[in-house]
């Protein structure tokens, strides 16, 4: 049994499931926290959906087949959980999920948890300029490196989709950044 695996029983194990999951966290918990923070941009909704992310989780590991990794399950969950708060809090100020991701790049510069360059600052512009899933799957590629066989299973795209849409998105960006 590899190590995933492992800690995937002791998960659903009663005995052994809180030590299971704090271990769960100490492994998981930044690299969620920061693919969640590229999607919605804001330390605090950030830290919100992480949590969200968690408790979810903590509930549904009994659900979990193995059909994918643990982490391609987890990315999952915590991308739903952070469209689910974009989308909430576009329905709460009566304006687009696309307006909603315009003005939190625009808070970038005042949230004192970013520390990203103007170089940085304009290529989170651009990002959010493109369409969600291309923000995505830019994202998961650009700064997270992740395969595009994983994404799949993230994302329940097929990888020729996903290709396509990385492809997309670094012209739309370099466009973007080109321009006078």
């Amino acid at each position: 049994m590899n190590q995933e695996d492992q800690l995937v029983a002791d998960l659903k194990s009663p005995k052994s499931r809180d030590r299971a999951f704090r271990e769960l966290m100490s492994l998981y918990k930044e690299r969620l926290y920061w693919h969640i923070r590229k999607i919605v941009k804001s330390h605090d909704d950030a830290d919100d959906a992480l949590q969200n992310t968690f408790i979810k989780v903590y509930k549904s590991i009994d659900k979990f087949k193995g059909n994918s990794k643990l982490f391609s399950w987890m990315y999952r969950i915590a991308t739903n959980e952070a469209i689910t708060l974009i989308n909430q809090n576009a329905k709460r100020f009566q304006i687009t999920s696309e307006e909603i991701n315009t003005r939190a790049v625009n808070n970038l510069q005042s949230d004192v948890y970013f520390e990203g360059s103007e170089i940085q600052l304009q290529l989170q512009k651009a990002i959010a300029t493109l369409p969600q899933k291309q923000q995505l799957v830019f994202n998961m590629k650009y700064f997270d490196d992740i395969k595009y066989k994983d994404m799949s299973d993230i994302l329940e795209t097929s990888e020729g989709a996903l290709k396509a849409s990385y492809h997309l998105a670094v012209k739309k960006i370099e466009s973007y950044l080109t321009q006078d």
